[in-house]
């Protein structure tokens, strides 16, 4: 694909940086919006969002330190590097949600309505984020015959070149923007506050838990489990276990008590 967007004499734009600030701006107005609707501060809601957009470059950005340090090792100062790729989400979630945890109690701001808040423009974050992916053929997928295979031509890209290849960024994307869609028209419709929240985490372990099967072995992702499974496809299983559990725990519990 192009990893340049442009240069501008000594200046280069690299396409992935692009794209992951179209991710944290939409995701934060998106956001926004919907904190606004729930009644909370505006103001100090974007600055929890200031907060939570460096909290997911630290955490995605040390996971997958973690899971290839021999990327790193000879090279250190390509750990700031983050214009080139290499984040992984669940790192980032996890930061993040530890950042929103203080954050919150802090200022003593309703849990659930924040959670769901912030949960509406996650997704839409993820969507453009995994294009700049694609772009800088990081994340990339097994080879492929599909008609939609994509191969990889730039040698500026982190993927192999002229093999075709499945385009689990893509996929990951725009699985992205469905749960986003589901979660934009669910936002009226939700039973009991936090639903949301939930609802977006079991989704968001479901999606990566799917494309994990068409993410390459090349590109590495932890320890392997159970003789297929590797550690970043294990947290996403274990994301939408605990979560798609919740749903259902929660869900019985606001329904309505009936009597005999």
């Amino acid at each position: 694909m192009h990893p340049i967007l442009f240069k501008i004499g000594p200046i280069t734009i690299y396409t992935y940086g692009f794209f992951l600030a179209l991710a944290f701006l939409f995701a934060i107005v998106v956001a926004g919006r919907e904190a606004k609707r729930r009644g909370l501060p505006e103001a100090q809601f974007y600055d929890l969002c200031f907060y939570l957009i460096l909290a997911a470059l630290v955490g995605s950005r040390l996971l997958f330190i973690i899971l290839e340090p021999g990327r790193f090792l000879s090279n250190p100062i390509k750990i700031f590097a983050l214009w080139e790729g290499g984040l992984d989400f669940q790192g980032g979630l996890f930061l993040a949600l530890i950042v929103a945890f203080f954050y919150i109690r802090r200022h003593g701001w309703p849990w659930r309505p924040t959670l769901d808040s912030l949960a509406l423009g996650a997704p839409l974050g993820q969507f453009f984020g995994r294009i700049g992916c694609f772009m800088a053929g990081c994340c990339y997928g097994t080879p492929s015959q599909a008609p939609w295979a994509v191969t990889f031509t730039n040698p500026e890209s982190l993927c192999p070149l002229r093999v075709p290849l499945h385009p689990s960024q893509l996929y990951e994307s725009f699985l992205a923007l469905g749960v986003f869609g589901f979660l934009f028209w669910f936002r009226k419709r939700q039973r009991y506050s936090g639903q949301m929240t939930l609802l977006y985490l079991f989704l968001a372990g479901l999606v990566r838990f799917i494309v994990e099967f068409f993410r390459s072995p090349e590109d590495y992702r932890g320890p392997t489990y159970f003789g297929f499974m590797p550690l970043t496809q294990l947290l996403a299983l274990g994301l939408l276990v605990v979560c798609g559990s919740l749903l259902i725990y929660w869900g019985f519990k606001s329904q309505p008590q009936t009597r005999d």
